[in-house]
């Protein structure tokens, strides 16, 4: 019995190993492809539908394709209400891991002449480069996936004795909806819906449960397959959240659709030429219910989108609080709303850099405005890509580019507020601590542009001198190669700082002028 559960337990692991294989190989053969595609042929929910079907057959990962999907939508690729349609098709797609286990692996059973072509194609994955070594990989996955199959069929030989019917919860309505529970807490343990239902059907096949039992645990399995995009999604970005709410939100619409149904679906399904057995009528099952779901929530993505979207508000961004919808019918309105929150971030910001370059060294403001400063930039830009301008007017125009030319800076600024290192090596070095106090009182006091201009120029000249006295230094053998590194990091750091500075005071100087 120890050996049995041990093999299965083998075969349940090869079984994941050679989904990750196959899944991570065709995800890096579709690659950027993949997201092209899904940005050109998604342009209805029902295009959505059949792109994300397809997509999920192919690269056998609902969850790849779901990201990929994410990632367009944050681009702006595609609307909400398109990527919700990826979803319906990427959970359709995904029941083709079935079919493939019931008829190459139970049925024509391949475990024996998968161990050839897992040899050929390991030789492909080591011996060939580029496509053909990924190739190599997808075929490797492939055929772990029906050797582990085959281990799990031998293991559970027999285990009709040990697991039957009887021992799981009733086959009444209660124990249905513990089962369906148990289905979703195993596959949100293991991670592969995939996984679990080639176990299901092979408990199934060797009679340890009854098709209502199995049934019961694949809508629990559907709904499994959310819980990790969810957990991956708090914390993320708003795109994130609303696409796996979305997910989570259709599955569970599709479980409350099936789950009344199976006494009714059983004998329907059983009576047809293909569903003659149970695993076949249980695959049927797992592919019909999804379809079913699709067909009830399509006619609504609209209605479904808004619902989502006002589940999942916009998170509030102190810094950007400014940035009012409204105002984008203005567009002198919406310019001067930018412009004010790009000020009142750059205020913010030279302050935080302020302190962190003073004699206290305090780097709490700067650790705070990194994040805040960082969230404050992305709103600016998503409100500024809303904006329309008609050509004619050069003066907005000009505001526009400025403001652009602001969140290059801004976003390169923010970049060098994580770099803390250089701000301790600064702050002890003795020659150019006169540079470094400078810079902070200028940042301080908010200088125009011009006296930023020459402050820069000064830490340029002196930043050289100091270049040259470090490489002396170490020629002699008064400091490491190391610390010269350190050093020169640290001269670059404060030579941008002080450049990104003035360009972001002589940008909000020049939109003044404009306005």
């Amino acid at each position: 019995m120890i050996v049995q559960i041990l093999n299965a337990l083998g075969g349940v692991g090869l079984f994941l190993l050679g989904m990750e294989l196959m899944t991570a190989a065709l995800r890096e053969l579709a690659g950027a492809d993949l997201r092209r595609r899904l940005a050109r042929v998604t342009a209805s929910p029902l295009r959505g539908v059949l792109t994300g079907a397809l997509a999920t057959a192919l690269i056998q990962s609902s969850t790849a394709v779901t990201l990929i999907t994410i990632g367009t939508v944050g681009a702006g690729l595609l609307s909400f209400a398109q990527a919700i349609g990826v979803l319906y098709g990427a959970n359709i797609g995904t029941t083709i891991t079935g079919w493939l286990v019931m008829v190459l692996g139970l049925k024509l059973q391949l475990g024996v002449i998968a161990l050839p072509v897992l040899f050929a194609a390991a030789l492909l994955s080591l011996l060939g480069q580029g496509r053909a070594a990924r190739a190599g990989r997808a075929l490797s996955g492939f055929a772990l996936l029906f050797i582990g199959l085959d281990m799990m069929q031998s293991a559970m030989t027999g285990a009709e004795t040990l697991l039957h019917p009887g021992l799981l919860p009733g086959d009444g309505w209660g124990g249905r909806l513990v089962l369906v529970a148990l289905g979703m807490g195993l596959v949100a343990l293991i991670q592969s819906s995939s996984a679990g239902m080639a176990l299901v059907l092979v408990l199934l096949g060797s009679g340890s449960v009854n098709f209502a039992q199995a049934a019961a645990l694949v809508i629990g399995f559907n709904m499994g397959t959310t819980v990790t995009g969810l957990l991956a999604s708090l914390g993320g970005a708003r795109a994130m959240r609303l696409t796996a709410l979305a997910n989570l939100l259709f599955n569970i619409g599709t479980a409350v659709l099936a789950f009344p149904l199976l006494d009714l679906v059983a004998p329907v399904l059983h009576g047809t030429g293909l569903g003659a057995d149970d695993q076949t009528a249980l695959v049927l099952f797992h592919t019909g219910f999804n379809v079913l779901g699709t067909l009830v929530f399509l006619p609504f993505t609209a209605r479904f989108a808004a619902l989502v979207e006002r589940l999942v508000p916009e998170r509030p961004v102190p810094l950007a609080q400014g940035l009012d919808p409204r105002l984008l019918a203005d567009e002198g309105a919406a310019l001067d709303a930018a412009q004010g929150v790009a000020d009142g971030l750059r205020g913010v910001l030279f302050a935080a850099l302020a302190k962190a370059l003073g004699p206290q060294g305090d780097l709490r403001a700067l650790a705070s405005v990194s994040v805040q400063g960082a969230e404050a930039v992305k709103a600016l830009e998503a409100y500024l890509s809303r904006l329309r301008m008609a050509p004619d007017r050069r003066a907005e125009q000009a505001r526009y580019v400025l403001l652009l030319h602001q969140i290059d800076h801004f976003q390169r600024l923010l970049e060098r507020c994580g770099q803390r290192d250089c701000i301790d090596i600064l702050r002890g070095e003795p020659l150019l601590r006169r540079d470094v106090a400078a810079l902070s009182s200028a940042l301080a006091r908010g200088v125009e542009a011009r006296r930023l201009t020459r402050l820069r120029a000064l830490i340029k000249t002196r930043a050289a001198r100091f270049r040259r006295g470090t490489l002396l230094r170490e020629h002699v053998g008064l400091i490491s190669v190391s610390e010269v590194f350190d050093r020169t990091d640290a001269l670059r750091w404060l030579g941008r700082v002080a450049e990104h500075a003035e360009r972001l005071t002589l940008h909000a100087e020049e939109a003044k002028t404009v306005a």
